[in-house]
């Protein structure tokens, strides 16, 4: 079993992807790099789990939004 997300990693990454549906891919690298110009998240450990979040939606296809 794995970690549970918090809610505010969540809420962010749902936002992101309600309001940028179309520019999300599979690969973690490039939603991070995405993340970090869309927000203003200053800390590098939030970002990723941010971006880990949605690189895991837009792969398993959940993303209902």
């Amino acid at each position: 079993m794995g970690t549970v997300k918090p809610a505010y990693i969540k809420n962010i990454a749902m936002e992101l992807l309600r309001k940028y549906p179309d520019i999300w891919t599979g690969d973690f690298d490039v939603n991070k790099k995405l993340v970090q110009e869309l927000t203003n998240i200053k800390s590098k450990r939030v970002r990723n789990r941010v971006a880990g979040y949605i690189t895991r939606k837009v792969n398993r296809g959940w993303v209902n939004v």
